[in-house]
């Protein structure tokens, strides 16, 4: 992997990842843009302690913009987008619309190729790696960031989901907090290794999942299934079998494993409602410790956590959407429309050949 940074028109930082060696980045971004002014501000909830981000600037941002005027392609002569470039394997560059910003962390966009009408699942196993390397690398510039606790890459996928821009893509949030999801994470593992004298929670439930019904696929490496309490109609959790914290962590072996097990992992989630349906809409998750303090969660350090990556959709069969209504939105409390061992049993019968 080759890796390039430079600036664009505004400032803001762009980095190519590319597979030769041997390219050249020198393009220049060509556009008159003046310094990107955002008013991002974190507010922290007194009642029930979580944190949101007032971002009034993103009302503006490009919204579902024709594929000829694709921001994320290639710049093509006179055409010019946010990549200077006229082709690129992976490129990464900071938000022009951030929900988080200075400091109150940072936002970046992934772009996972220059392909406009191609998906992540449509990757090769080497793109795919690359991906994985460009995650990896930006969560370690990420993390030495002041203002930066947790770094969260993803991806939105799909117009349900409510994805803006088509081509293919992701996102890297880098937080000033430990999310809540993650803290209730910590709380869990503190709480379980107190009261089992030391024993992990992650490795618990792994081990549990490896013996069950609901494993969809597994590698040497990795291992993905369908969580015993899925929030979500198809909910898939893709870990690896040796814990490590985030994707820093990760040895050669695992990461050459991975492109193989997450594509095959999309690729059975696009055939789930049958031949014909729209591409399945979906969100990526990478779930990673924090990189700030865990005093509050006794007896608890990073090396606890363990890294995975959870893949759930929205839709609940053909042409039905999962809407978080009154319970899941009011409260919290999620209503799984489709049992877990069944969505287990569809995902391994639609294996692609």
């Amino acid at each position: 992997m080759k890796k390039t940074s430079t600036r664009l028109a505004d400032g803001r930082e762009l980095v190519y990842y590319d597979l030769r060696d041997d390219t050249v980045r020198d393009a220049v971004d060509r556009r008159p843009l003046e310094r990107t002014v955002t008013t991002s501000e974190v507010r922290r909830d007194p009642l029930l302690g979580d944190s949101v981000a007032v971002a009034s600037h993103r009302q503006g941002r490009t919204y579902h913009p024709p594929a000829d005027q694709c921001p994320l392609c290639p710049s093509d002569g006179e055409r010019l987008s946010e990549i200077p470039d006229s082709a690129y394997d992976v490129v990464v560059f900071e938000n022009r619309f951030p929900s988080l910003a200075g400091d109150s962390g940072r936002c970046e966009v992934v772009c996972f190729t220059s392909d406009h009408d191609a998906s992540f699942a449509d990757l090769s196993e080497e793109q795919a790696r690359l991906v994985l390397d460009a995650w990896t690398d930006r969560t370690s510039e990420l993390s030495h960031l002041p203002s930066v606790e947790q770094v969260f890459c993803f991806e939105n996928r799909g117009a349900e989901i409510g994805v803006t821009l088509g081509h293919p893509h992701g996102q890297i949030y880098a937080y000033p907090f430990t999310t809540p999801r993650t803290a209730l994470m910590l709380r869990s593992l503190a709480a379980h290794k107190d009261a089992t004298g030391g024993e992990n929670l992650f490795d618990a439930v792994l081990e549990e999942e490896l013996a069950g019904e609901r494993v969809v696929l597994e590698g040497e490496h990795w291992a993905a299934f369908v969580p015993y309490a899925a929030h979500w109609p198809y909910e898939v959790h893709l870990y690896p079998k040796r814990r490590v914290p985030d994707l820093l962590g990760l040895d050669e072996a695992a990461r050459t494993e991975f492109p193989k097990i997450y594509l095959e992992l999309l690729r059975r989630f696009d055939r789930i409602f049958g031949e014909g349906e729209p591409p399945t809409p979906y969100i990526a998750a990478w779930h990673q410790a924090p990189f700030g303090q865990l005093e509050e969660f006794e007896g608890v350090t990073r090396d606890d956590f363990a890294l995975h990556l959870e893949l759930f959709t929205i839709r609940r069969t053909s042409g039905k959407l999962k809407f978080l209504a009154g319970s899941e939105s009011g409260m919290n409390v999620f209503i799984n429309d489709v049992p877990p061992e069944l969505a287990a049993e569809r995902l391994r019968e639609v294996a692609s050949s």
